[in-house]
């Protein structure tokens, strides 16, 4: 098996692209020993690093799924050399988050076992977890060989089905956290994204922008009704909440921003890959 640095393409060339990405994979790791070192995880580091790294990992596995938009809305083909770096990065916090939460436990197998196989919450990281490990394994160019485009391609579109158990795990976290429907919100975008492209509207501007607001509603309902029936918080309320500044700019409204940037983006570099073109 012939193996390169991770920074060079398949011709075994420095890719700046690639490496750059490389550089990027390490931020979250770097951000979360600042954050214990400076004692912002609190009085119990690994609860605050055991939130977080699930936290990372799961936007990375979100990042990995934004590829394939990135590389068709905004005319960057280039773009899909990072998406195993992505993957696999997301991968590697996963089983980091793992250990991190072993740690927490102390190390007792016996109650790691015994949550794992009665907490609903542990049971659906467990399978996300298990299934994402043969992803990282055939990530090579020789498992795809090895296997076959077909079923080298049907194993890796498990990503959807496992990236969506990874958020079920994120929202059943305990506490209300902002990121969750943030993350939310942009799940739904990329699935809905994917259903709008084959059949042939990923790249209209009309349908990114319609895709947008029902990314908002999604993200906005989301949270008032998981807060309902995960904490009992009346659902009104909460929804409400998004048009007020009293608690921060939401969830919801953050996701729209970003969805809306995307149209936006896409049709300024559209009008100048015409002018270059002209």
């Amino acid at each position: 098996m012939y193996l390169t640095w991770p920074w060079n393409d398949r011709a075994g060339k420095l890719s700046p692209l690639k490496l750059v990405t490389f550089v990027i994979m390490f931020l979250p790791a770097i951000w979360l020993i600042y954050q214990v070192e400076a004692g912002n995880f609190g009085r119990v580091p690994l609860a605050g690093l055991t939130y977080w790294s699930g936290v990372w990992a799961t936007a990375l596995l979100l990042a990995a799924l934004a590829v394939t938009p990135a590389a068709k809305i905004f005319f960057w083909p280039q773009a899909v050399i990072m998406r195993r770096m992505i993957g696999v990065t997301a991968l590697v916090y996963t089983i980091a988050h793992l250990f991190i939460y072993f740690a927490l436990r102390f190390w007792d197998f016996g109650s790691i076992g015994n949550e794992m196989i009665t907490r609903l919450t542990l049971i659906i990281a467990t399978i996300s977890m298990i299934g994402l490990l043969p992803l990282g394994a055939t990530s090579f160019d020789a498992a795809v060989k090895w296997m076959g485009t077909q079923k080298w391609q049907r194993l890796h579109n498990t990503i959807y089905f496992l990236t969506a158990l990874a958020m079920i795990h994120f929202l059943l976290s305990p506490g209300i956290y902002p990121p969750q429907y943030l993350m939310t919100g942009m799940f739904f975008w990329l699935m809905a994204w994917r259903y709008f492209d084959k059949r042939g509207h990923g790249n209209n501007l009309r349908t990114l922008v319609l895709l947008a607001i029902a990314t908002w509603f999604v993200a906005a309902l989301s949270e008032a009704g998981w807060v309902w029936a995960y904490h009992g918080f009346e659902p009104g309320w909460t929804f409400s909440n998004n048009f007020k500044m009293t608690f921060g700019m939401s969830a919801a409204w953050k996701v729209l921003t970003i969805a809306l940037a995307i149209p936006v983006v896409a049709y300024l570099r559209n009008a100048r890959r015409q002018e270059t073109v002209e």
